[in-house]
């Protein structure tokens, strides 16, 4: 059956291709029955074995056949009929079809002749075989023209060319054109139009001239903004530079003058003074911050750093300036955050001291708390500053943390500031990976939260931890008018297992007292020191240690005979070492011991007018400065500290005279060198001095850089010309008289 249908099919096959073979062999096929039937007719009838019954039979059965034949036809005619009429719908459907192709043939190509983009096709040799409308622009040549040329556009730039996973080429090309140089963007690939036919590379081009050029523009835009940023922080450094010359000898002298006998009024103005050098050396301060973050240069470090000193450090250096406007400041360390932390200390140091600053300020009553403890997200901690001050409304929340903005210019013009500093903490909160937010409500006081992811130190702690007394059930009493200093005191304590109660009220403290045997009682100087000498000693039978809480200035009241009556003191802003020593101690010490131990462990920041005390062995220091205030304040400050001072005017002066003395074997212990200096720099200065040393292998003499330029770039210039620190202009005392004492420890500067 396949075999027969395979033969059909090939004589179908062989049928529509030779058709005239076709119509031959059914002519003579047709030809021969008729001619066979008709020829059998006749011999039949003129036979001699004539029988008119079969030939009426034979006549029939032809009959017979021919109408079957012509049934057959009929049917095969219709069936061919039936068959045209469907191949004629068909034909319908393909021409509609074949219409609907051309159309969209068209449409095609009027879309592919109106791109924008260039689009070419060329063969296997590089001849066009198709290009649109746009290609023809831009070449000014026609179409006819480039079908079958080898034509190209003249290159007159070419980039590197890219190459896609799928084959296809990318790159940009600058080529010559009548319209001008135009910038292309070519995507390449092959592609095959005709599977009959070899695959033709496709080219399809951009023209990018418009991006290139605003790309070059914003590249000079952006080389020139980074020039004259530049140009402006060199402008700043020298302007800082200028400014902190003559700050150096307002600040120093001032302080030296403050030293002398003076009289009231004129302790009033050398004060006055001082003061106003101090604000303007912080302007300065706060300008060149902000020119280091908005120019990018500022740096962090990652050290690790001691997190509880570094808080209560700030609270008492801010001490002073707080109770000088009878507020209280506080601080409140979790005793569940690792005692040391790996981070920048300094700019963490600089941001709390512009928050509880600024707390300080625009708090008239009340006080300060800045309060550590665990963050949200683990690996944070939270630094949170707390005031009672006049706080700030919600408009003005939302612009404080901007440039130059502060809540509103009545506040500017009764305080005063640049608002500058906020906006620096927060940058530099936000390069440290932290966060601000702030809550304040107007009257109640203001919240600042800062939040900084800070790692724990795994290596050997720089200084043994304190152990916290164990205080479980142990009942302490509080009296203290106030709510900060009391309130973190009382929080601490309860960490550590005492049962407190606070009294603000010094009948409410006598009252107390009998109800039970007290562990501890905390009475603060604020109370009235007749009070609290009265309470000390009604306190006695019922409190076995009795701590007064004082301030550096009423300090002097512990000398009187009333004071007997307390068996130890604490001078506020309290640190938790000082606490936990306070508490652990025996409560019958002698009031030499309280004091010496006091001088130990809760040492705090206090003004003082006495001069810093001489070292205990003199150094022979070579000072290069060529400004005569300057070198006059050096040479001041030295001279009192007992050092013995020989000053260079100049570079060439001071590397005479480091000559001199090595060559009269009486070298100097230290060099104090300016940086700006006529005729030979300070770093030109240095490095002679260095290869003198490696020529002559004498001993490393210790070379501090006294510079006016605070930017990060000149302090590792000085390093590396080989200078051993640097002291930063304007001259702070305690920072030369450390200076100095590291050097006669170690003969080394680590500045």
């Amino acid at each position: 059956m396949a075999r027969l249908l395979w033969l059909k099919a090939r004589l179908r096959r062989l049928v529509r291709r030779h058709p005239r073979v076709s119509f031959v062999f059914r002519t003579f096929t047709t030809f021969s029955i008729a001619f066979g039937g008709a020829y059998g007719f006749i011999s039949g009838a003129r036979s001699a074995d004539y029988d008119p019954n079969t030939f009426a039979v034979g006549v029939s059965f032809l009959f017979a056949v021919a109408c079957v034949a012509l049934a057959v036809l009929s049917m095969r005619l219709r069936w061919m009929r039936r068959k045209l009429r469907k191949v004629a719908l068909h034909n319908e459907a393909l021409a509609d079809r074949n219409w609907e192709l051309k159309e969209a043939e068209e449409r095609a190509r009027s879309l592919f002749e109106s791109q924008g983009d260039l689009i070419v096709l060329r063969d296997s040799d590089g001849a066009i075989t198709s290009v649109n409308d746009a290609y023809c622009v831009l070449a000014q040549r026609s179409r006819a023209e480039l079908l079958g040329s080898r034509f190209a556009l003249p290159v007159l730039e070419q980039s590197e060319g890219t190459l896609e996973t799928n084959g296809t080429r990318i790159h940009d090309q600058r080529v010559e054109t009548a319209l001008g140089p135009r910038w292309i963007a070519w995507r390449e690939g092959l592609v095959r139009i005709d599977a009959n036919h070899p695959a033709e590379l496709q080219c399809v081009g951009r023209d990018i001239t418009s991006r290139m050029e605003t790309g070059r523009a914003l590249a000079e835009a952006r080389d020139n903004a980074d020039a004259a940023n530049r140009a402006k922080s060199r402008f700043l450094a020298m302007t800082s530079h200028e400014f902190r010359t003559p700050l150096n000898g307002i600040i120093g002298l001032s302080g030296l003058l403050l030293d002398t006998p003076l009289t009231p009024e004129q302790t009033t103005y050398a004060r006055a003074v001082k003061a106003s050098g101090d604000a303007l050396l912080s302007l300065i301060e706060e300008l060149l911050d902000y020119s280091k973050i908005e120019a990018g240069k500022i740096e962090l470090e990652s050290r690790p750093f001691v997190l509880p000193d570094l808080i209560e450090d700030i609270t008492e250096l801010l001490a002073p300036r707080a109770q000088a406007r009878q507020l209280e400041i506080a601080a409140y360390v979790d005793d569940r955050l690792p005692i040391e932390v790996i981070g920048d200390a300094a700019r963490l140091r600089q941001v709390l001291l512009n928050l509880a600053g600024n707390a300080i300020k625009f708090t008239p009553s009340g006080g300060v708390a800045l309060i550590v403890e665990p963050g949200k997200r683990p690996g944070d901690i939270r630094f949170l500053v707390q005031d009672t001050g006049i706080g700030i409304t919600p408009d003005a929340q939302a612009r404080i943390f901007r440039e130059f903005e502060q809540a509103d210019e009545q506040i500017a013009r009764h305080y005063g500031g640049t608002g500058l500093g906020l906006s620096i903490s927060d940058r530099i909160v936000k390069r440290m990976g932290g966060r601000i937010a702030l809550e304040s409500r107007p009257g109640t006081g203001s919240a600042f939260e800062v939040s900084i992811p800070l790692a724990a130190h795994d290596g050997a702690p720089e200084r043994k931890p304190f152990a916290p007394p164990d205080l479980t059930g142990q009942p302490i009493l509080l009296v203290s008018p106030q709510t900060i200093e009391a309130s973190l005191l009382a929080r601490r304590l309860e960490r550590w297992g005492a049962e407190t109660c606070t009294a603000s009220d010094i009948a409410a403290a006598h009252a107390l007292l009998a109800e039970r045997p007290w562990h501890t009682v905390f009475v603060d100087h604020a109370m009235g020191a007749k009070n609290v000498w009265l309470f000390g000693q009604a306190a006695s039978p019922h409190a076995t240690r009795r701590i007064v809480m004082v301030t550096p200035s009423t300090r002097h009241d512990l000398q009187t005979p009333g004071a007997a009556a307390f068996t130890g003191y604490l001078v506020k802003p309290l640190r938790a070492a000082s606490i936990a020593a306070r508490l652990t101690a025996p409560p019958d010490g002698s009031t030499a011991q309280r004091t010496s131990d006091r001088q130990s462990d809760c040492e705090t920041i206090e003004e003082s007018g006495a001069p810093a005390t001489a070292p205990a062995q003199s150094l022979s220091i070579l000072v290069a400065e060529d400004n005569e205030i300057n070198a006059l304040l050096v040479r001041s400050l030295l001279s009192r500290l007992g050092h013995d001072v020989t000053v260079a005017a100049n570079g060439e002066e001071a590397l005479e005279s480091w000559v001199a003395a090595e060559t009269a074997d009486a070298p100097y212990d230290l060099v104090l060198m300016d940086v700006q200096m006529p005729k030979l720099d300070g770093i030109e200065t240095t490095r002679k001095i260095r290869e003198r040393e490696a020529v002559r292998h004498v001993r490393r003499t210790a070379i501090l850089a006294l510079t006016a330029n605070a930017l990060t770039d000149d302090r590792h210039a000085c390093l590396e010309a080989g200078m051993d620190g640097f002291l930063v202009k304007p001259l702070d005392r305690d920072k030369l008289v450390d200076a100095l004492t590291r050097l006669l420890a170690s003969r080394h500067i680590a500045a």
